[in-house]
């Protein structure tokens, strides 16, 4: 009974919690943005899937490289200086060129790894073991509270009085540097905690391919890539779909989707620790499917919104089930390269739905797009059903 009744919230997780929403409020502000700024550069659909690549290629490829800095350093210090360089890397787009667009996304990708390698290295260290689905909830349900407002925010801006790409850009620049301010606070916290012991001063040690991937959470990792994939065309190309079809007040999709979305995620993940994450996973990512579907068939706001009430709640269920699949699974003595091998699926899922989205929206449109997201999505319930041993056991129960 003690574990059940380790509360979750303390004030290092709050602040972790605070510095995690200014930095996905940061991306928010960015989402629709950055694809409307290309094409106002007079860049294509098949560029803003390059530029948005951009930001997830660097991202995936330092993450092993920042896990296990954050191991043999600082795991606060990662998420900190990831906040500052996603905020000072995005002032490279005030210059209105594609290609400097393109340069500060990828750099935006390095902070990127740092912010959310450290921050979900000090989720696993906090959360309590019993309710690891439920603080993952809380977590990425307040990384997801930042889609509620402020996309609109962004678009509110882009069509106010004085207002335009330039505003929203700075906006996302303070933004970022304050989360990294507030950096300290959970530094001041974190010191009074247990923490995995550092390699000693003087010592040797190899480096091999274990040194910077945790094979532990790689069946976690592969279930995540699968729900990241449409984020692109789900957050990004969603605006330029409305356009086509001559929609307006798109703002309210992410608003509605997003509340849905911070909603779902608490309850559904105390749902997974109580019932074992597999069956989560699979409805999960059935909603996933059922949105992208929706959203082929959408004619109108009030269609747009529904699909991205049920694509945002299957997201929701994915993201927290399988963080906390990937805690239950990393070894704790080396949460920062857990961490990050598990996380290297936000960007690499991104990258490889931005391009994919890009691409068929050339060729094909955007409710192709939308059908061949959905067809990649489903392979999860492929890779769910063939671990459903690993992922069926149930948490530890108390009596």
């Amino acid at each position: 009974m003690a574990d059940r009744a380790e509360p979750i919230w303390s004030r290092t997780f709050l602040f972790l919690c605070l510095t995690q929403l200014l930095g996905y409020s940061h991306n928010a502000l960015l989402t629709p943005t950055l694809p409307l700024y290309i094409t106002h550069l007079g860049g294509s659909a098949f560029i803003v899937g390059l530029t948005l690549a951009a930001f997830s290629v660097t991202s995936v490829l330092i993450r092993p490289a920042i896990g296990y800095w954050a191991d043999t350093w600082s795991d606060v210090g990662v998420m900190a200086l990831g906040l500052l360089l996603l905020g000072l890397s995005v002032l490279l787009c005030v210059i209105p060129l594609v290609e400097t667009t393109m340069v500060a996304n990828a750099l935006r990708g390095i902070g990127w790894a740092g912010l959310n390698t450290g921050g979900y290295c000090l989720l696993a260290t906090l959360a309590p073991h019993t309710r690891r689905g439920e603080a993952a909830g809380y977590y990425t349900g307040i990384q997801s509270a930042s889609h509620i407002i402020f996309p609109s925010v962004a678009l509110w801006l882009l069509d106010a009085p004085g207002g335009g790409f330039i505003p929203v850009i700075l906006l996302s620049t303070a933004i970022a540097v304050l989360g990294s301010l507030l950096g300290f606070p959970v530094r001041a916290g974190r010191a009074q905690l247990s923490a995995p012991p550092r390699p000693v001063a003087g010592t040797q040690q190899s480096l091999t391919t274990s040194t910077f991937v945790d094979r532990g959470v790689l069946v976690a990792t592969s279930l995540l890539l699968c729900f990241t994939l449409p984020i692109p065309a789900s957050s990004g190309f969603v605006v330029l779909y409305a356009r086509e079809m001559g929609i307006e007040h798109i703002g309210w999709y992410y608003i509605v989707g997003g509340s849905a979305s911070l909603l779902a995620r608490p309850l559904l993940g105390r749902i997974s620790d109580q019932t074992g994450r597999a069956r989560t996973i699979v409805v999960g990512l059935t909603l996933e499917i059922l949105g992208l579907i929706l959203l082929v068939m959408a004619r109108s706001l009030t269609a747009l919104i529904i699909a991205g009430v049920f694509y945002s709640i299957g997201a929701a269920v994915g993201t927290a089930t399988t963080m906390a699949l990937a805690i239950d699974r990393a070894d704790p003595q080396r949460r920062g390269v857990a961490m990050a091998t598990f996380s290297i699926s936000f960007p690499a899922g991104m990258g490889l739905g931005a391009l994919v989205a890009g691409a068929v929206v050339e060729l094909s449109g955007y409710r192709v797009m939308f059908t061949t997201i959905a067809v990649l999505v489903s392979v999860g319930l492929f890779l769910a059903f063939l671990n459903w041993s690993l992922l069926a056991p149930r948490q530890p129960t108390l009596k």
